[in-house]
C-alpha cells in the first residue's frame, strides 16, 4: 500500500501546499484513466501523479472505496454533449473519472476547518477511481460509524439525489402513496428508503428478479416493469419519483392524483444534445394544470451529507450495494452497471 504524500512549501494565488499527517514522499498512485470520451473500453489501468497542491478549500483524501453511478457514466462517454461545455470539448480534462469516495484524510487546504489529516470521510470529489482525490470541504462529511467504506462510498452522489427528490422537492409526508420507478437502482433504493422513513406507502417498480430487495427496502407493493402496465391498476399516487425515465409524460399524469406531484429524475432517452428535453417538457405541461411535474437540478452540499448520515444513524436508511470491484476491474463494473445487471449499488475497492 502506498504511503501518503509528502508536505511541499510552494504555494501560489490559486492553490496551497498539501499538509498531510506524515511525511513519507510518495508521487504517483495507481489509478482508472480514460484519454477519450466512449464506452467502458476506454477505461484502463494507469499510474498518474499524486494531486500536490490543493486549494484553500479541497481536502486530499485517500481512497479506499469509491462508488460507481450514471453520472460518472455520462461523464466517461460524454452525453449529453453539452457536459463536454465543462468536462472539455474533444476529450475529457479530468483523465480519472469517479464522483463518489470514502477514505482517509491526508491533506487540507489552508482554509479547512472541519478535518484534518487521519479523520475518516464521505462525499464527493474528483477522479475518485484513484488511490488519491480531491475533494471541496463543503462536499464531504465525517464518515458513519456503523459504515464500512465500501458501504459509505455507494451513499453521497445517489443519496443525496434521492433525498433532495423525495424530501426537498417532492415534500413526501406520512400517509401519502408514493411510487418509485427504477426502484433497484442506486438513486431508487435509497429513494424508496426515504419515502418509508417518512411513513408513505410506497411502490417500487423494477424487474421481477430484484422484487425481493425492493421489498426488502421496505416498500408495501413492488411492480414488475415488464408486464405491469401503471396507467390500468386503477392506483393513484401522490408522489411519483421517476429514476428509470421511460414513463410517458401522459401515463405520469394518469397515475397522479389530481393535485399530485412527479419528480423526473432520470432519462437516458431524453436528448443527446441536452439530456434535459422530457424534463423541460413536464416543466410546460405542469404549467397548464394542477399537478405538479418537475425536476431536479443536481446540488451536492455537506448538509445535505449530514442529513444522509442522520438517516443511516437513525437506521432509516442503509447502502445496498449488489455488488464490488478490484480497482482494476472498473470497466467491467461500468459495464455491468449499463446492463442492469447490478442490485443497487456498486463499490469499486481501492485499498
Amino acid at each position: 500500500m502506498p504511503s501518503t504524500p509528502t508536505t511541499t512549501a510552494d504555494t501560489t494565488a490559486d492553490t496551497t501546499a498539501v499538509t498531510t499527517a506524515v511525511t513519507t514522499a510518495v508521487t504517483t498512485m495507481r489509478a482508472v484513466v480514460q484519454e477519450s470520451y466512449g464506452d467502458a473500453d476506454v477505461l484502463h489501468h494507469g499510474v498518474r501523479p499524486v494531486p500536490a497542491e490543493l486549494r484553500d478549500d479541497q481536502v486530499l483524501v485517500r481512497v479506499h472505496a469509491a462508488g460507481l453511478d450514471r453520472g460518472t457514466w455520462h461523464l466517461m462517454t460524454g452525453t449529453p454533449y453539452a457536459v463536454r461545455l465543462a468536462t472539455g470539448l474533444r476529450r475529457p480534462r479530468q483523465p480519472v473519472p469517479g464522483l463518489d469516495l470514502s477514505g482517509t484524510v491526508v491533506g487540507v487546504g489552508t482554509g479547512v476547518s472541519r478535518f484534518s489529516p487521519g479523520d475518516e470521510v464521505y462525499g464527493i470529489g474528483t477522479g475518485t477511481f484513484a488511490e488519491y482525490a480531491v475533494a471541496r470541504e463543503d462536499k464531504l462529511a465525517a464518515k458513519p460509524t456503523a459504515l464500512s467504506h465500501e458501504l459509505a462510498a455507494t451513499l453521497a452522489v445517489s443519496g443525496v439525489t434521492a433525498l433532495q427528490a423525495a424530501t426537498d422537492i417532492a415534500l413526501v409526508e406520512a400517509g401519502q402513496r408514493v411510487l418509485v420507478t427504477g426502484a433497484s437502482g442506486g438513486v431508487g433504493s435509497y429513494a424508496v428508503q426515504i419515502a418509508v422513513a417518512a411513513g408513505a406507502e410506497v411502490t417500487g417498480v423494477c424487474s421481477a428478479a430484484k422484487a425481493d430487495l425492493v421489498r426488502s427496502l421496505g416498500a408495501t407493493h413492488v411492480l414488475d416493469y415488464a408486464r405491469d402496465d401503471l396507467a390500468t391498476t386503477g392506483v393513484r399516487y401522490d408522489v411519483v419519483i421517476d429514476i428509470a425515465g421511460n414513463t410517458s409524460l401522459r401515463k405520469l399524469r394518469r397515475v397522479l392524483t389530481p393535485t399530485g406531484t412527479a419528480v423526473l429524475v432520470g432519462g437516458e432517452d431524453a436528448g443527446r444534445l441536452t439530456g434535459m428535453s422530457r424534463q423541460l417538457r413536464a416543466l410546460v405541461v405542469s404549467l397548464f394544470g394542477r399537478q405538479r411535474l418537475t425536476m431536479r437540478v443536481p446540488k451536492e452540499s455537506a448538509s445535505d451529507l449530514e442529513r444522509l448520515t442522520a438517516l443511516v444513524d437513525a437506521g432509516h436508511l442503509a447502502p445496498s450495494v449488489g455488488a464490488t470491484y478490484p480497482l482494476d476491474d472498473a470497466a467491467q463494473a461500468m459495464r455491468d452497471l449499463v446492463a442492469g445487471r447490478i442490485r443497487g449499488k456498486a463499490a469499486i475497492i481501492i485499498g
